[in-house]
């Protein structure tokens, strides 16, 4: 059976998508191309150029609370190489953050609000 192998992109609409953009490269420093998107190359991850990278995808409850303060209908996980510092830069730029950094079996995670209030949850993978 042909099956799906994993996320190909990620989109999601934004009330000031040029504004919101500017956050995301400013903030998480994402490489904003010409035309407007982000190429995560995963050979440029630590982690994945050893084959440990991953892809989760998951369903929550409609009514539930996972993705609160935020009232979206969605959330994304980035990956990110060093979740101390990038919390660091976050807390001294005044950005929100929700929790964390929290230690889990398979890294480090913390969840920010983007300016649109989308909650954002970033990952640092546990070392091998």
């Amino acid at each position: 059976m042909a099956k799906v192998t994993g996320i190909g992109g990620v989109f999601f609409k934004a009330k000031d998508p040029k504004a919101l953009a500017a956050w995301y490269v400013e903030r998480l420093g994402f490489n904003l191309e010409e035309w407007g998107g982000v190429i995560f190359d995963w050979k440029a991850d630590q982690s994945a150029q050893k084959g440990e990278g991953l892809t989760v995808w998951h369903l929550a409850e409609a009514g539930g609370d996972w993705f609160a303060p935020s009232t979206s209908h969605l959330m994304i996980n980035y990956r990110v190489d060093d979740l101390d510092g990038l919390l660091a830069q976050l807390r001294a730029a005044e950005v929100t953050i929700v929790d964390g950094p929290k230690e889990e079996f398979n890294g480090k995670f913390a969840w920010v609000m983007d300016p649109e209030g989308n909650k954002v949850e970033l990952w640092e993978p546990a070392a091998e």
